[in-house]
């Protein structure tokens, strides 16, 4: 190696989405040394700025309840943890079920509440009078949380660093890892165009770039990509504003509003295997008109409605659709944080919170994450919750 190009940390974060960002801001709060991260773009360019930015507690496995739940409370106290404006909204948040599960609904809302979540069930009389936009014809099953709502990925992220930075965190964007270092079986720092960069630990949050940057290094970890696409009308002017947020079980979509006149719609599955880097950058209009006649079965008044754009982007699956938190198996000092599966942005606050932990005191002391081990697939020990629905 060069040695005019050598340089050191004690802490490499690859990835300038919400979790890198995350993760940077709560080792530079525990003062934890030289931290640097590197992006491939810019801050918030990959997922995190193409996120649909929910935020909810909802979930059927607790432990994912208390990372939604400690996410809140940072997103509800964002000035004063972070010392920026935010953009989280509260607009309230609706899970919807077919009748067939309203058993599970229950039970889940039953564990929500011992884990902190401020939810209840609600009856279609009450949703009616909350939504009144709404056809409630199917006569769905709902769990309404009123602390809920959405925020915005890459201004998450841009906090995040903005902060981590004025703590001393070093961030270099345009400098993609193009792999990593290894000595004696143990990671040693990450090369990149720009020169290669040596610390003890490293730690990957790349989404869906992730896998084959830890295939280089002899690590195979089941990530698949997912293309998704969503859509943002504008309201029609008779249409209720800043509707609450939700995802609908019955008609397999979510929506939230988008400011107090727009809607944001998308679904739940997507095509396997695109290519992060090379992927359609607008919804097309046969998806388009698919979703908008789904939505509008829910809300017939989006009937009415200009579509203003759509959106596209790439989630990182598992096959559990949880994510991978922590040391890959093998490799001290490699950590994996990665694997969202759609869901990273409403617990990322909490996740660099856990991280920050595992890395510093050996565990995760606010949230257990040891369910999240990126060796559970080879150990076959999946993720599977108590009261799961038929979509989880």
């Amino acid at each position: 190696m060069n040695g005019s190009t050598r340089k050191t940390a004690d802490f490499i974060i690859l990835g300038a989405g919400v979790m890198g960002a995350s993760i940077a801001f709560h080792l530079s709060k525990r003062k934890a040394g030289r931290i640097v991260v590197l992006d491939k773009d810019h801050i918030g360019k990959g997922g995190s700025g193409r996120s649909s930015a929910l935020v909810r507690m909802h979930y059927s496995f607790p432990p994912e309840v208390q990372l939604a739940v400690k996410s809140l409370e940072i997103f509800q106290n964002w000035k004063e943890i972070v010392g920026e404006q935010g953009e989280f909204r509260k607009t309230g948040f609706v899970r919807l079920v077919p009748q067939s599960e309203l058993d599970l609904l229950k039970a889940n809302v039953a564990m929500l509440k011992e884990n902190g979540a401020n939810t209840d069930i609600i009856s279609c009389t009450d949703l009616q009078k909350l939504e009144p936009d709404w056809n409630l014809d199917d006569d769905p099953a709902a769990a309404y949380e009123p602390d809920s709502g959405y925020g915005d990925g890459a201004i998450t992220a841009q906090d995040f660093m903005a902060a981590a930075r004025d703590r001393g965190v070093e961030y270099r964007p345009k400098t993609e890892a193009t792999r990593l270092l290894m000595a004696r079986e143990q990671v040693r720092g990450v090369a990149t165009r720009q020169g290669d960069w040596e610390a003890p630990v490293v730690l990957v949050a790349t989404g869906p770039w992730t896998r084959p940057l830890l295939h280089d290094a002899g690590v195979d970890l089941p990530i698949m990509t997912e293309y998704h696409q969503v859509a943002i009308l504008r309201n029609p002017p008779d249409m209720k504003r800043s509707g609450c947020a939700c995802i609908d079980s019955l008609k397999t979509l979510y929506f939230r509003s988008d400011a107090h006149d727009k809607t944001l719609i998308g679904d739940f599955y997507g095509e396997r295997g695109v290519d992060p880097d090379n992927f359609p950058q607008r919804a097309s209009d046969e998806w388009l008109e698919k979703i908008i006649d789904q939505a509008c079965e829910r809300i017939p008044k989006l009937q009415n409605a200009e579509v203003m754009r759509g959106i596209t982007g790439i989630y990182d699956m598992t096959p559990d659709s949880r994510p991978m938190l922590g040391e890959v198996p093998g490799i001290p000092g490699l950590h994996v944080v990665a694997g969202f599966s759609g869901m990273g942005f409403k617990i990322s606050p909490a996740v660099g919170l856990v991280m920050s932990e595992l890395l510093l005191d050996g565990a995760g002391k606010t949230v257990d994450i040891l369910a999240f081990r990126p060796s559970r697939f080879e150990e076959g020990k999946p993720i599977k919750a108590q009261f799961e629905y038929q979509d989880d």
